[in-house]
């Protein structure tokens, strides 16, 4: 017997087209619209909603880790950058200049910049703020009793992108960075090593987004540092996301900003770097990792509105008992608890079709839904929607009607159980995705060529080639449109032959296409 057809709400599926069906999403869900400037995005309340959450979730595990936030300029100056040159190549392309600071007509009704304001020094829209940090810290830091001091700030920087993507690659996008400074390397290490760690379970318990943590090939790490950690999500297309990065500077930045303190015994040290930091890629994330067919499906950690109340309204005399009956349950949901805060609950009383507010909700991924209509409230009764669960076997919204009473008492164990159902779906499909039988290189090319949809990754050992035998593997990757993405924390030890160089594998490591 064939299984009735499901009209999805989305006007394009992941299978027919997976990019487009992301924009569909951002765009059905209102997440965020373009601004008119190429690269930069007008983030919608609902998508700023979401943000709001991960700042908020985050910043909580930033200052039980004693970070305290502060804020640096928006512009640094050029011979800021200047001091470090790695740091400037890694950038250089990506970095908007500011050399003028005002503007006149042009004669034609048009305005130019004054030739005769003309900045002394460029300045730098805020690429990244290492440098400002580091001159900072090098006046803040004089002995070891000002040791470790760790900073992070909420901010927005530029990077100017030339193939855009809301969420994902966008040329204005906004994050925390955290900016620490140590004694040894030690310590710095330590602190490296536990912002990953923060990011990791803030990604797998806030998020439901299965990441591998671990760090990066020497290829990839960030422009200037020792060693690079990062997060790596596998999306619904099989492709890896960097969905966050943690960095061991060494002594590279103080070194160039002057950042040394006084030790015990009178001498004057280096101070040990690092930064770390996560953005609104991670929404990006939670879209490609957890959308479906009809938009998207919000972790209820980070949805705004955990559950949505939608009267059916006729426009009658009924109309004021039934929204009595659910203000009162408002009310009372309000004071149910999940996650160890209070129940977000929004009371849609807006004018209009309840099934069109109803898909309105849907596409935005609320976890919970409730219709309710007179009779529900003469019966005192609700009907419960999941979002995780939206169709059942006749391919119609999947309801189930409850006792109001059992609904209230219910709804935090089912928002929790819903955080639980999408990680694990999450995780067995990207379990599922990784592929462990690649023996050399050519099956590692007939793998990624073949006519697969969504190929995911490749699992195996390497040699951890540096130098000119690492660039030769990066060139191999590069013709199949391939990266490196990590190497898991706390894996067995590798065996076998390394596929690239023919030497003893040493580590593991991930292969995928990557956004």
């Amino acid at each position: 017997m064939n299984q009735p057809k499901i009209k999805h709400a989305l006007p394009v599926t992941r299978d027919e087209d997976f990019a487009q069906w992301y924009q569909s999403v951002i765009s059905e869900a209102e997440l965020a619209e373009e601004s008119g400037v190429r690269g930069c995005m007008v983030i919608k309340p609902w998508g700023y909603g979401i943000w709001e959450r991960i700042q908020k979730l985050m910043d909580e595990r930033i200052k039980e880790a004693g970070v305290e936030n502060c804020y640096f300029p928006l512009f640094i100056p050029l011979s800021y950058f200047s001091r470090e040159a790695e740091h400037v190549e890694g950038f250089a392309k990506e970095m908007a200049v500011v050399t003028h600071h005002r503007l006149i007509g042009d004669g034609k009704g048009g305005l130019i910049p004054d030739p005769e304001a003309k900045l002394e020094e460029p300045l730098i829209v805020r690429p990244t703020s290492e440098t400002v940090i580091g001159a900072a810290m090098a006046r803040w830091i004089q002995s070891w009793r000002d040791l470790p001091m760790l900073t992070n700030q909420w901010a927005n920087v530029v990077r100017w992108e030339m193939r855009t993507r809301m969420f994902l690659r966008t040329s204005e996008f906004l994050w925390q960075e955290g900016h620490t400074a140590h004694a040894d390397e030690a310590d710095a290490m330590a602190e490296t090593l536990r912002s990953l760690e923060m990011y990791r379970s803030f990604a797998e318990d806030v998020l439901a987004m299965p990441v591998i943590a671990g760090p990066k090939p020497e290829n990839e790490r960030f422009p200037g540092a020792v060693e690079t950690f990062s997060i790596e999500a596998m999306m619904q297309d099989g492709k890896a996301l960097q969905a966050g990065t943690s960095h061991y500077l060494g002594t590279t930045f103080s070194s160039a900003a002057g950042i040394r303190y006084q030790d015990k015994e009178g001498q004057q040290a280096l101070c040990h770097t690092t930064s770390w930091g996560v953005s609104t890629r991670m929404i990006g994330g939670v879209i490609m990792t957890h959308g479906d067919d009809d938009g998207l499906r919000t972790p209820p950690q980070i949805a705004p509105q955990q559950i949505v109340i939608l009267p059916m309204l006729r426009e009658n005399d009924g109309d004021a008992a039934l929204l009595t009956y659910c203000e009162t349950l408002r009310a009372d949901l309000l004071k149910q608890s999940a996650f160890g805060e209070r129940v977000r609950v929004l009371l849609d009383k807006r004018p209009g079709k309840a099934t069109a507010k109803r898909w309105a909700w849907v596409k935005k991924g609320v976890p919970l839904i409730l219709e309710i209509g007179g009779r529900d409230a003469e019966g005192g009764q609700v009907s419960v929607l999941r979002r995780d669960r939206l169709w059942n076997d006749a391919a119609k919204a999947n309801f189930a009607g409850m006792a109001r009473d059992e609904f209230v008492v219910a709804a935090s164990a089912e928002l929790e159980d819903i955080q639980r159902a999408i990680h694990a779906e999450a995780l067995a499909r990207r379990d599922a995705q990784i592929v462990r039988d690649v023996t050399d290189l050519a099956g590692l090319s007939t793998y990624f060529a073949e006519d697969r949809k969504f190929p995911g990754w490749v699992e195996l050992g390497w040699a951890k080639p540096t130098g000119a035998a690492l660039d030769k593997v990066v060139e191999q990757l590069k013709a199949l449109k391939l990266t490196i993405r990590n190497t898991p924390m706390g894996a067995a030890p590798a065996s076998g032959t390394c596929i690239f160089t023919g030497e003893p594998a040493v580590e593991t490591i991930y292969i995928a296409r990557s956004y």
